[in-house]
């Protein structure tokens, strides 16, 4: 705990200088930036440009740490404690959290939790496939309430599924057609929501044809939870992601406070969304602004409450059980504790939920996302890896003008999900290594290339999907944070989609080790990009690509 605290006393020393004048934490990084090219070589600093040192200027504000550290708790000492000013902070053990590597593990997982489910089972996803694979999940579902059924009636358990409609609705075979018998058969156990985001209205909603109105914005969260079980993952309910789609995953076992929180959060989500009723209409939840009908102002600002009002009160519960824990006056002892019952190790492990829905003004995410690349050292390194580079101008600005060395890990065309498609959808890949070129183009004109570097995924008959973050403090050979979830860094998930993601933070070396491992085994089947990278046949644009990129890059 000690040495943690003095790694983090450099950048809380000028936090706390600067806090004295005004202006923005950032000034820290950008200072301690300063100060270390002074002593950098000279025809090294005159290659990069030194505007990109004022991009922590314009990232968000480090949130106020509102209580100073506890001595109690290993919570006051961690340098990520500002997160919990935003979000709850959950407290586990990392026993309880375990790393998952590939599609069938996920897969097999998800099919076995459903099988033992008691109570809930609450699955948020864009989409739902029309597969066998598909349909063996569905089975189980129905098998498990059966099953409920004959044990009690009327039964406790409840079925909570949250789809994109956009989506959930393409062709005539789709999500909703999958899920109809289930609600037909079970109505008072099953629920089917929805989202339509309110941005898809008008003459715009009757003219943007199927597949295309998707661009628009979508329910891109995937959380898959059971009893007290959650699986955070960027994969969907489809069959590529259960085969040959590699994405991550992380298992939190008998974590009842976080599943509690994400299934407040799909339940806030899915009303106001669109029900799925057994003839395959759809209605409002009794009292909520319709999404695309209704005044998109009222509806926004309605949605915005009823999430906020889950992460709130979810704050402000940890925040009590915290102090409950640490500071009553009736303090239980380890072999107290023990005997009443309670035979949970003692926490080394933190979660936070990060929410990120522009559409309602929740930016949580965001905000979070920033600060950790603004925050981080000279000598600090991140891994950042996402299936669809195109990274936000804030984004490309922090990793271009802050201090840490990055490793950016992205798929090559061949497995981009986009790859071989039909019409215009076969031209993103492409599109994807326009941007690419240009982000690498700009590392070397900055003489950046020690300092950043990109890396292409490949896999012979396989597609890439992962994404999220690992950072490595300046020193240490394992991360001590991750985030993971659906956000993919772009302009998507930033402005367009609802997302959501956890950051891990953790003192455990062996959950460390697991994540450090899970980085390695991404990374291993990656290759360095070059100059000649370009050269390739596969990496050849056409000219209306080019063109059309910037015109589109926001919409994918």
């Amino acid at each position: 705990m000690a040495a943690a605290a003095a790694a983090a006393a450099g950048p809380v020393f000028w936090r706390r200088l600067l806090g004295l004048l005004p202006g923005r934490p950032g000034l820290a990084a950008l200072l301690g930036r300063l100060s270390d090219r002074l002593g950098r070589n000279p025809d090294r600093r005159r290659r990069r440009s030194p505007w990109l040192l004022l991009a922590p200027l314009l990232s968000p504000m480090v949130p106020a740490v509102t209580s100073p550290p506890c001595c109690l708790c290993a919570e006051g000492v961690h340098r990520f404690q500002w997160i919990r000013n935003l979000v709850p902070e959950f407290g586990v053990s990392s026993s309880h959290v375990r790393v998952l590597s590939s599609p069938a593990e996920f897969f097999d997982l998800m099919k076995g939790q459903i099988k033992v489910a008691k109570r809930r089972v609450v699955m948020a996803s864009l989409y739902l496939g029309i597969g066998p694979l598909e349909q063996e999940l569905v089975d189980c579902l129905e098998s498990t309430l059966e099953k409920s059924l004959q044990a009690k009636f009327p039964s406790d358990l409840r079925v909570s599924i949250l789809l994109d409609f956009t989506r959930g609705s393409r062709g005539r075979k789709n999500s909703r057609t999958m899920l109809l018998p289930l609600l037909q058969r079970f109505p008072e156990q099953v629920r089917v929501s929805l989202f339509h985001t309110p941005n898809l209205r008008g003459l715009l909603r009757l003219l943007i044809p199927e597949r295309f109105n998707e661009t628009i914005g979508l329910q891109h969260i995937k959380v898959y939870l059971f009893d007290n079980n959650v699986i955070l993952s960027g994969a969907n309910l489809s069959d590529s992601y259960f085969t040959n789609r590699q994405d991550r995953y992380v298992f939190l076992q008998d974590c009842p406070e976080i599943a509690d929180f994400f299934t407040e959060l799909v339940d806030a989500v899915g009303d106001v969304s669109l029900q799925l009723q057994g003839d395959d209409t759809v209605q409002v939840v009794e009292g909520m602004v319709h999404p695309y009908k209704g005044d998109r102002a009222a509806y926004c600002k309605a949605a915005n409450k009823r999430v906020m009002d889950v992460i709130n009160s979810a704050r402000t519960r940890q925040q009590m059980l915290h102090a409950q824990t640490f500071h009553s006056d009736s303090l239980l002892t380890q072999e107290d504790a023990a005997a009443a019952g309670d035979r949970r190790p003692a926490p080394d492990t933190w979660i936070y939920p990060l929410i990120q829905m522009k559409p309602f003004e929740i930016q949580i995410d965001e905000i979070v996302t920033e600060t950790l690349l603004t925050e981080a050292e000279r000598g600090a390194k991140v891994y950042l890896t996402t299936g669809y580079f195109n990274l936000t101008q804030a984004y490309m600005d922090l990793v271009l003008g802050t201090r840490a060395e990055y490793q950016i890990l992205l798929a090559s065309p061949e497995v981009n999900g986009f790859f071989g498609a039909k019409g215009v959808a076969g031209a993103i890949p492409a599109a994807y290594v326009h941007i690419e070129r240009q982000f690498y183009s700009e590392v070397c004109s900055l003489g950046q290339q020690e300092r950043v570097q990109l890396q292409e995924y490949w896999r012979r008959d396989w597609t890439f999907h992962a994404k999220g973050l690992w950072l490595y403090l300046a020193g240490s050979s394992l991360p001590c944070l991750t985030l993971i979830g659906s956000p993919n860094f772009g302009y998507r998930s930033v402005h367009r989609d609802l997302e959501a993601q956890i950051a891990i933070v953790t003192e455990s070396r062996a959950l460390q080790q697991q994540f450090h491992q899970e980085q390695e085994q991404l990374y291993h089947r990656a290759g360095v990009v070059s100059s000649a990278t370009f050269e390739q046949p596969s990496r050849q644009v056409k000219l209306w690509v080019k063109m059309v990129t910037p015109l589109i890059k926001n919409f994918f």
